[in-house]
C-alpha cells in the first residue's frame, strides 16, 4: 500500500475536454481540518471513499494519504457531519501525451466555479512528464488551491488569480 502521495498541480488554459477519456461527478466534505492534516469523505458517482491526509512537505509536493473506499449510503451519511463548504466538481481524466500518465482535471462548481485544476500524480518528486497543450501556470505547493483551503475561501472570492 502506496502511502505518499507525490503530485503537482496546474492551471488549465485550453481545451482538455475533447482528449477526455472519462468524468465524474464529485462532492466531497471535510469531517476535520486543521494544521495541514485533513479527513476527507467523497462521493465520487456511485463510489464513497474516506481519506486521511497529512500535511504537505515544504514544496507542496508530498503528503501522506491513506484512502478507503466505503459504501455511498455511508459516505452519504459522514457528509451529513461534515464542517461547513462541501466542494462540488467534475473530474475529467486526460490520458497524457506519452500515455505514461493520467491527467486529472477538476473543475469545479458552485462557490468555485470558473476554476480549473490539472493533477499528475507522480512515483517520485523528479519523475519526468509530458505536460499537454491545456497545461498552464504550476500551482503546486499554493494552499489556495486546495480543496480544503477553496471550501472556507472560495475562488469566487479572489482578487489576484
Amino acid at each position: 500500500m502506496k502511502l505518499t502521495e507525490i503530485e503537482r498541480k496546474f492551471l488549465v488554459v485550453g481545451d482538455f475536454k475533447s482528449q477526455a477519456v472519462n468524468s465524474t461527478r464529485i462532492s466531497q466534505g471535510y469531517i476535520a481540518s486543521g494544521g495541514g492534516r485533513t479527513v476527507r469523505v467523497r462521493i465520487r458517482g456511485d463510489k464513497g471513499y474516506l481519506t486521511i491526509k497529512g500535511p504537505s512537505d515544504k514544496a507542496g509536493l508530498a503528503r501522506f494519504e491513506w484512502e478507503k473506499e466505503i459504501p455511498v449510503a455511508e459516505a452519504e451519511a459522514l457528509m451529513t457531519i461534515c464542517e461547513p463548504g462541501i466542494i462540488e466538481k467534475t473530474r475529467w481524466l486526460v490520458p497524457s501525451p506519452d500515455g505514461r500518465h493520467t491527467w486529472e482535471i477538476d473543475e469545479f462548481w458552485g462557490e468555485n466555479e470558473g476554476l480549473v485544476l490539472a493533477e499528475i500524480e507522480l512515483e517520485s518528486e523528479g519523475e519526468p512528464y509530458e505536460k499537454p497543450a491545456f497545461i498552464g501556470r504550476e500551482v503546486t505547493g499554493d494552499r489556495r488551491y486546495y480543496n480544503s483551503h477553496m471550501r472556507h475561501y472560495p475562488f469566487r472570492l479572489w482578487k489576484d488569480t
